[in-house]
């Protein structure tokens, strides 16, 4: 039965449509090619979502080799969560994408676009389903170096700046990722996670195993962009194609924090982070995040860099929730990382609509948007009132969980940070509503108009989505906590 290989099947399709789109070299029929290979893994993550629930972790092996000798692909409730993130996010920026493509990439260009979009899907995905701390790196690698290229391709010379940065700090990443897993395979003789799991506790206390910890928190933080490791992404966020920033902001650090999680609970297990008090660092470097990078964010000019900014202090407080090491903390940061995804996703494709009309992202530039353009403005402000966590979207509902986890702890110097932290986006999200709709457009200013009906309708379905989650919240919510609580039980 197909049903059986559907693992696979969500690597596969779209590492195989991606030179295809290279062969046709033809824009508009890559971009047919990219939207349906996007559409159906994201209706293979709804049906391993499907399974999971009805029947527990699905375990593939790759060419019936038994694991640990051969690789093994696992889809629990967390991977599957994340896969239906990633696959939802591609197609709907799919078909948003071709009118901001064409308006902001070269024309020989585009279909190399779709190609490494693809390949960054690939990579995302395989990430997510993967039971192998090898394979996951090679992964990793094939979504960041197609990342790179993405990113390179903005229209600013300073997009290739950003690119070359991406490129190094990501080498590091990486580096100090394969070097980690390279020292944890030198003291266990395995690179499968779950029997990595079942071997670490004996090796716990060696030094080996602590230096191990360090290189792969310090590798995947600079990937997640975990302050003060971040410096890479405001740039390549604010440099890159709109519809680049808007897919990679949604869905590429998710999927490191997701590996993240994976590492620290599946593989290494609560019992080994407590006892090193890797919690205590990580809850520090999460506060820190949510209050500097929220500052920060206030006094930028560039809203595409006040939102990157604004993302690194997002991050804070998923790692804010991990550092407490309760499931209700884990729930608050797998529940923040899927409804940041519905967030910054929407608020990036806002922008994209808005550089389509004015060729600028700039504040000042904005001047009477909200009448010039006003579904668009009203989607901005939706998804911006869900960043700062107003009741009845979905930014309330993950802060209100990571506000209880911290009640639970008894933390209350906590839950007050992270309510400040909701006050500082309050600033920065109503400098950009105060130029929109109470300041006059230039007289001199050209005439311009909302954006076509087929870009409107996938960023209202994000807002939407903003709104439906934050009150019905069975889905994610529910999700989330079985999630947490498969990997507090120390395994996936």
């Amino acid at each position: 039965m197909i049903s059986a290989h559907l693992p696979i099947l969500q690597v596969v399709l779209p590492l195989i449509a991606s030179p295809l789109c290279v062969l046709l070299k033809r824009g508009d029929v890559a971009w047919i090619v990219a939207l349906l290979v996007s559409i159906l893994s994201l209706f293979i993550s709804t049906m391993l979502l499907v399974q999971v629930s009805g029947t527990g972790t699905i375990t593939y092996l790759l060419g019936d080799w038994a694991a640990p000798w051969g690789i093994e692909y696992k889809v629990d409730f967390l991977s599957a969560f994340v896969l239906l993130i990633v696959s939802a996010i591609g197609s709907i920026v799919m078909v948003f994408a071709p009118a901001s493509v064409n308006a902001e990439i070269s024309k020989d260009r585009i279909y190399l676009f779709y190609a490494m979009y693809l390949l960054t899907f690939t990579g995302l995905l395989g990430m997510t389903i993967t039971g192998d701390v090898f394979n996951l790196f090679v992964f990793l690698e094939i979504s960041s170096l197609s990342s790179y290229v993405l990113i390179s391709l903005g229209a600013e010379r300073r997009a290739l700046t950003a690119a070359y940065r991406y490129l190094i700090l990501g080498t590091l990443g990486a580096t100090f990722y394969v070097i980690g897993i390279g020292m944890l395979y030198q003291m266990t003789g395995t690179l499968n996670m779950d029997d990595l799991a079942d071997r670490l506790p004996q090796v716990a206390a060696t030094r080996t195993v602590l230096v191990a910890i360090g290189f792969l928190t310090v590798g995947i933080g600079l990937k997640l962009g975990l302050f003060p490791l971040h410096l890479w992404l405001p740039n390549a966020y604010a440099y890159a194609p709109s519809v680049v920033t808007a897919f990679l902001a949604a869905t590429a650090t998710k999927v490191a924090v997701y590996v993240f999680l994976r590492i620290y609970f599946t593989v290494i297990g609560v019992d080994i982070l407590t006892r090193l008090s890797v919690d205590s660092v990580l809850l520090a470097l999460g506060v820190i995040a949510v209050l500097a990078m929220s500052t920060v964010a206030i006094f930028e000019a560039n809203i595409k860099r006040m939102l990157a900014y604004s993302s690194v202090a997002q991050i804070g407080y998923m790692i804010t929730g991990i550092a407490m090491m309760s499931v209700t903390g884990l729930m608050a940061s797998i529940l923040h990382l899927f409804n940041h995804a519905l967030m910054k996703g929407a608020l990036f494709m806002v922008l994209a609509c808005i550089f389509l009309r004015i060729r600028s992202v700039k504040i000042d530039d904005m001047a009477g948007l909200g009448r010039a353009m006003p579904f668009t403005m009203a989607a901005f402000v939706i998804a911006g009132f869900s960043l700062i966590g107003i009741p009845s979207t979905v930014g309330f509902v993950s802060k209100w969980y990571l506000i209880t986890a911290a009640f639970e702890k008894g933390w209350w110097a906590l839950a007050v940070l992270i309510l400040t932290g909701s006050l500082l986006a309050i600033i920065y999200i109503w400098k950009v509503i105060e130029v929109a709709y109470f300041k006059e457009r230039p007289v001199d200013a050209e005439a311009i108009s909302e954006v076509p009906v087929y870009m409107l309708v996938p960023v209202w379905i994000l807002v939407g989505a903003n709104i439906y989650f934050g009150i019905d919240t069975d889905l994610s919510v529910g999700t989330a906590r079985r999630a947490a609580e498969l990997l507090m039980g120390g395994g996936g």
